[in-house]
């Protein structure tokens, strides 16, 4: 048997990992990313906007990558492990486009198409699908973040109908939304509303200052006396157990993103070590450049292995909660210490937005944040192996 060449790109030999139709759908994203997204993001981050984000996330619809793991309404029904493999390509463009994308499909359609009523399913989940409708998820408050249980956020019932009042903070897509779920403290519980952005009484003003995230749109979510139909309320969603499900959809994705971030600015790295010459010779070449490159060639590869182990968990409906919390802690921590030595690979131009790394360095200094913060997920961790709860 001849041994296939040594791939410096691929080290490992991860892609022997994946079947053929994953294959297809990591290039067809990487081949969209290529020609809408890559040629201007760096722009779009300095500017901290996506000018033609209607237009950007029709193409994603038109992509499938929407909502790609849900069943029906207009969704694509893909594997677990095809959805963590386009997040991953997002990701390597952007930390923002993931977030796009997991907030859409993650969160918000994944509270309609697993929490909602059939009515409710029919009239967002085809839109939000094909591009042509954004949602947004309106959980975290200016004043609660990882307590999720002291919402200040109340709806109160009035006749038939709910009234909601309050505020959301940091909640991404908010400012082009055309629908939130929004969670809320009620006389019975927690439970979910479905909110068409165009409600009188709601507002989604914009966060700016970011130096994060910036190519993702983030605001905060005001509800003055919001009044909804009975109809708003998603039916299945009760207490906490609503939200948190959505959370570890989303974290599931992270997971995958994340090593995109990192495949990104190892790769650069890898490149400008082999073309930047000092004292004669390619960086490179000297003893403690490889050792960092080896080092985040290293982790990548463990994160990667994580990875695709809890996809296949998943595809199997075997994932339980805890091992999300393993992934999300592990490959976010990994990703954002490959950014920071690639950049010091690159010197100073590693601030330059000339290469993604700065850009994918400040990106995960927010998906370290949010779904849960590394402290969470380490009492998440720590619980599992323990049996005592720590969190308190």
């Amino acid at each position: 048997m001849t041994l296939p060449a040594p791939d410096p790109t691929d080290p490992a030999g991860l892609d022997a990992l994946l079947t053929e139709d994953e294959k297809a759908v990591r290039t067809a994203v990487r081949q969209m990313l290529d020609v809408s997204a890559e040629p201007y993001i760096a722009e779009w981050f300095e500017k901290g906007e996506i000018p033609n984000i209607r237009e950007l996330t029709k193409e994603l619809g038109s992509l499938g990558v929407l909502g790609m793991h849900l069943e029906g309404y207009g969704c694509a029904g893909m594997s677990a492990t095809e959805y963590g493999l386009a997040c991953l390509e997002l990701e390597a463009t952007d930390s923002g486009l993931r977030s796009l994308v997991s907030v859409q499909g993650s969160l918000a359609m994944f509270a309609i198409w697993r929490w909602g009523s059939e009515e409710q399913k029919q009239e967002w989940l085809p839109q939000m699908a094909a591009g042509d409708a954004i949602g947004c998820f309106g959980l975290t408050e200016p004043d609660v973040g990882s307590d999720p249980a002291n919402l200040q956020t109340r709806a109160r019932r009035d006749g038939s109908d709910w009234v909601l009042n309050g505020r959301k903070m940091w909640i991404s897509n908010a400012p082009y939304a055309d629908v939130a779920v929004v969670w809320a403290a009620t006389d019975e519980g927690i439970r979910g509303f479905v909110v068409p952005a165009d409600t009188p009484g709601f507002s989604a003003p914009e966060i700016k200052h970011k130096m994060s995230l910036r190519a993702s749109a983030t605001g905060e979510l005001v509800l003055d006396d919001v009044r909804l139909p009975a109809s708003a309320m998603l039916p299945e969603a009760r207490g906490l157990k609503g939200p948190l499900a959505c959370l570890n959809e989303a974290r599931f994705g992270i997971v995958w993103g994340s090593l995109g971030a990192a495949r990104s600015s190892l790769e650069v790295a890898r490149r400008y070590s082999q073309e930047r010459i000092q004292f004669g010779k390619p960086i490179g070449a000297f003893q403690l450049t490889q050792q960092k490159l080896a080092d985040m060639s290293l982790e990548y590869t463990k994160g990667y292995l994580l990875a695709v182990h809890l996809g296949r968990r998943k595809d199997a409906g075997l994932l339980r909660p805890e091992q999300v919390s393993i992934g999300k802690l592990n490959n976010v921590r990994e990703a954002i210490e490959i950014c920071r030595t690639a950049r010091t690979i690159l010197g100073a131009n590693g601030i330059s937005l000339e290469y993604p790394v700065i850009r994918h360095q400040n990106n995960l200094e927010s998906v370290l944040t949010y779904e849960g913060t590394v402290e969470m997920h380490t009492l998440v961790l720590g619980q599992l192996l323990t049996g005592h709860a720590a969190f308190r």
